[in-house]
């Protein structure tokens, strides 16, 4: 049967809005084929509008600041095209959002690695990138891209940097020698009741006290002690903190004295001068972060915005910024020493000094543990 030229046009814009073509061949076939049929569909005027703006979601703060400063500046200098920026604390708040959004509303999000990914990919939400697109993708390191692309052959992200989530701790109530000697412990220490923190979240809690209950937190046999450690850690705590803003306040208030913190957050304070310590304990929860390009987005501008960040010279400046290391292959990039000497960085480009979640794992018990967090949290 023979293919109306209407319901060709709606195809080519159905597979625009799915990631399915570049913005460029888009235009090219749209136009093509409108004049030839003189056709004009309701769509079309903003279709072939000049993109002027991409729109950027991430975690604020200090992060945000370097990526503005050293990435989106300079990207929105050489290109005229402005990077529309809105933040979150929680990923999750950010999902809901999307989910209650047109596509095209949200576009480009700093997200929390192929734990978040696969939520995002069975949600219908993801596009699909032309990776030719984005010939920076070369330097990334691959032991950070097989996770995606296990999940999706074609990839709807691309690493940026890595992390781990350790111990924070005031030193000048506990010394480095009491930190390494009680690790995990320092987070279930009595003698700091009521000064202890922690993140609000349900894989950080849980993750802690598998550690704790000398478990593997990606193969938990024992359930009930996990909660029963986890109501401990919220027993002692003064507060579960929800953002890096509001943990760099409470550790350079000395509201609590220690944590389990994001690492970079931590380098960022004792770039500031403030007196705190960091440790990884063995089996140290470690993450990675990506830029997902999400479906409806215009797809030529937001990979063209993404392999400007991987460029070497603004990926690692973002990154001395930010004082996370970047997901660059320190075998084919020379890095920085201050890049170096950041907590949780790889020398070897192998990544097989980091623990990270088994994404199926973790996927296939999280309702179930969020659900029994959000009781506890509430004080079940």
């Amino acid at each position: 049967m023979k293919i109306s030229d209407t319901k060709r046009l709606e195809r080519l814009h159905d597979r625009y809005m799915n990631g399915g073509l570049d913005r460029r061949a888009f235009l090219g076939l749209t136009a093509a084929a409108a004049a030839s049929v003189g056709l004009s569909m309701p769509w079309m005027g903003r279709a072939l509008a000049a993109v002027t703006e991409v729109r950027f979601d991430g975690w604020g703060g200090t992060v945000q600041d370097a990526i503005d400063k050293y990435a989106f500046q300079p990207y929105t200098k050489k290109t005229g095209i402005k990077v529309v920026q809105g933040t979150f604390g929680d990923e999750d708040e950010i999902i809901t959002k999307i989910k209650t959004s047109k596509p095209g509303d949200f576009q480009v999000i700093h997200s929390s690695g192929v734990n978040y990914y696969i939520k995002y990919v069975n949600a219908g939400m993801t596009s699909e990138i032309n990776e030719a697109n984005i010939p920076n993708l070369a330097n990334v390191l691959q032991p950070m891209i097989e996770p995606f692309r296990k999940l999706t052959p074609k990839l709807s992200a691309v690493p940026y940097d890595y992390g781990t989530t350790g111990i924070a701790y005031n030193t000048t109530v506990i010394t480095p020698d009491e930190a390494k000697e009680k690790g995990v412990g320092l987070l279930y220490d009595k003698k700091y009741a009521g000064k202890i923190g922690g993140y609000s979240d349900m894989t950080t809690r849980v993750w802690y006290a598998a550690l704790a209950t000398g478990q593997d937190p990606n193969n938990i046999k024992d359930m009930d002690t996990i909660w029963a450690k986890v109501r401990e850690t919220r027993d002692l705590a003064k507060k579960f903190w929800s953002s890096g803003a509001e943990l760099m306040d409470l550790l350079s208030k000395g509201e609590i004295v220690v944590t389990d913190a994001w690492s970079g957050r931590v380098a960022a304070l004792q770039d500031q001068g403030h007196p705190i310590g960091y440790l990884d304990p063995a089996g140290s929860y470690a993450w990675m972060e990506d830029m997902l390009i999400l479906k409806g987005s215009p797809m030529a501008e937001s990979e063209e915005l993404i392999n400007f960040m991987l460029d070497p010279a603004t990926s690692i400046a973002v990154a001395e910024g930010q004082s996370y290391p970047p997901s660059l292959d320190p075998t084919k990039v020379k890095l920085t020493d201050k890049i170096e000497k950041l907590p949780a960085f790889d020398k070897t480009g192998t990544m097989k000094s980091l623990t990270f979640a088994d994404p199926t794992y973790w996927a296939n018990n999280e309702d179930a543990w969020t659900k029994q967090w959000n009781r506890i949290s509430k004080g079940a």
